[in-house]
């Protein structure tokens, strides 16, 4: 048995050192030299920088908490016209990348543009623009990040949601409480690690986000970090700048541990567990339900979707440019290797957790999936003077060339890629397996079932949800990336995401909309297949 449990360690450990290189390369810039422009970005701009993304940061997350929880619960507790409906349309809301969401935002509204249009032509010539608001800016960034990622909170929420037993709204009965005391006193805490793990993907999303601050023109620090080493070539500033965003990111991640202590969430016994009725409402309160979540969907899918789909019949030519198969080969490449290894790494992590309970394996883990938070160009970068550095120092032989291997090929993209959304596979099982009660797998165990026996028959049928929800998130981030792919792709190795980049970058943001409303169905396409198995009523 300790030989078992030494190869669980072992892999898991494994597992996170490797993730945990780039990280590391980053941490080891902070005592590198760096150029003049430190002391001129520390006098200057740093402070702007900081206060930016802070208020980017608390934007974001305040917005896409209250509509993924108010989203999440309508759905979860009550029936309305509709529900069935917005139980899956409201998560197509990842199929819209924030950078695409953002030239549809302003797009619509900026002087002479769709809504302008729109206006003329029901109210005939007039001059709209002084009356057409203009969210551009810090707001304009908020708006797009929020509407583009809140589907992060809104479907481990609801997956929480859809879990709690009947038990604990009769307990708020009994108590006397009502609906709205039932639902802060004990629904909403008893949601808490899925709301804490859909905000905290949600801060590291904004964090490390460049396409729509950039495209605001907001500087943050990701801006910071791309202009150090595009502008003034110093990597190991970019790379210290990155090191100031994990410093963060693990700030929170402790402040959460240290708050919820050793507090459980999940049920005792599978016997304890009451399947809950939904609510019907009636009248104007259905009304509102539906209002309130068509506004959401509409918002989040149909407005950047329209805006998108309005460029490309104006300008059918550059659609039929697109060589479709080749991108689309490209793509689902990509995305069915990189699924494979993530989840297949992401459970192996996480039941080397479960089984060794090493404290130091936990922290290890935690410090790994960080990479998330640091941008993918920057990721990439480290990556690349990692393999560089092997090279040169390691490897030296003229007969082992480690580069062509690892750096512009398809292996070498997908290993960046498991490097940057490996906190979505391991969050992901990880939130599954917080329902998994200690006393199962010791019951197991006394029967006489072995550890890989304990995993199969038991643990998967619980992390079934979990992981098909994890494939939905990796599906999508991988189709929209775009800096890692342009970094680290083979020559003439193109996605929807790389052309439609290509396009905006020349100022052709109407010849961008083809391949960007090919991304948007892709996507959707991808969360309409796997969202059944996810978002069905529990039986």
């Amino acid at each position: 048995m300790i030989k078992k449990i030494n190869i669980w360690y072992l892999s898991s450990l494994i597992i996170s050192v490797v993730v945990a290189i780039p990280i590391l390369v980053i941490f080891s810039s902070f005592f590198e030299n760096t150029s003049e422009y430190r002391i001129i970005l520390r006098e200057t701009f740093l402070v702007d920088y900081i206060f930016n993304s802070l208020i980017l940061l608390i934007g974001v997350m305040s917005l896409t908490s209250v509509i993924g929880i108010v989203c999440s619960y309508l759905i979860s507790f009550y029936d309305f016209i509709g529900v069935n409906f917005f139980k899956w349309a409201l998560i197509l809301s990842f199929a819209i990348p924030a950078y695409i969401y953002s030239y549809s935002l302003s797009a619509f509204f900026e002087n002479y543009g769709t809504a302008y249009s729109i206006l003329k032509g029901i109210f005939g010539e007039a001059n709209y623009n002084l009356y057409i608001p203009k969210p551009d800016g810090i707001l304009g960034a908020i708006i797009a990040l929020s509407f583009s990622i809140f589907g992060y909170v809104y479907v481990l929420t609801g997956l929480s949601f859809r879990y709690q037993s009947q038990n604990l709204i009769d307990l708020g009965k009994n108590l006397g409480f009502s609906k709205k005391k039932t639902f802060f006193k004990i629904i909403l805490p008893a949601a808490r690690p899925s709301i804490v793990a859909g905000l905290s993907l949600v801060a590291m999303e904004t964090l490390s986000d460049f396409g729509s601050v950039s495209f605001f023109g907001v500087s943050t620090l990701t801006t910071g970090i791309y202009n150090a080493w595009i502008t003034f070539d110093d990597l190991t500033l970019a790379n210290r700048l990155s090191f100031y965003l994990l410093i963060f990111i693990f700030g929170l991640l402790i402040l959460e541990n240290i708050s919820r202590k050793k507090a459980q969430y999940h049920s005792p016994t599978k016997d304890s567990f009451e399947i809950k009725n939904k609510i019907k409402l009636f009248g104007y309160k259905s009304a509102f339900a539906f209002i309130f979540c068509f506004f959401i969907f509409f918002i989040s899918f149909m407005f950047p979707l329209l805006q998108m789909g309005y460029w490309t019949y104006l300008f059918p030519k550059y659609l039929f440019e697109l060589n479709l198969i080749n991108l689309i080969s490209n793509t689902l490449i990509l995305v069915f290797f990189s699924c494979c290894l993530l989840i297949t790494f992401g459970i192996l992590s996480n039941y080397g957790n479960r089984i060794t309970k090493s404290k130091f394996l936990q922290s290890l883990t935690t410090f790994s999936i960080s990479g998330y938070a640091i941008p993918g160009v920057i990721l990439a970068i480290a990556y690349i003077s990692f393999i560089s550095f092997l090279d040169e120092n390691l490897l030296q032989s003229k007969n082992y060339n480690i580069k062509s291997l690892f750096i512009g090929t398809i292996f070498g993209l997908i290993i960046v890629y498991f490097i940057r959304f490996y906190s979505l596979a391991n969050n992901g099982i990880k939130s599954g397996y917080l329902k998994i009660n200690y006393s199962i797998d010791e019951s197991a165990y006394l029967l006489g079932y072995s550890k890989i026996k304990t995993f199969n028959k038991i643990h998967l049928p619980y992390l079934k949800n979990s992981i098909f929800l994890v494939i939905i998130l990796l599906l999508i981030e991988i189709v929209k990336e775009l800096p890692i792919t342009l970094i680290m792709r083979p020559f003439n190795f193109d996605t929807f995401a790389t052309i439609a980049y290509a396009y905006a970058s020349q100022d052709l943001l109407e010849a961008a909309a083809a391949p960007a409303i090919i991304l948007i169905l892709i996507s959707s396409v991808f969360i309409l297949i796997t969202s059944r198995f996810i978002l069905k009523d529990q039986t």
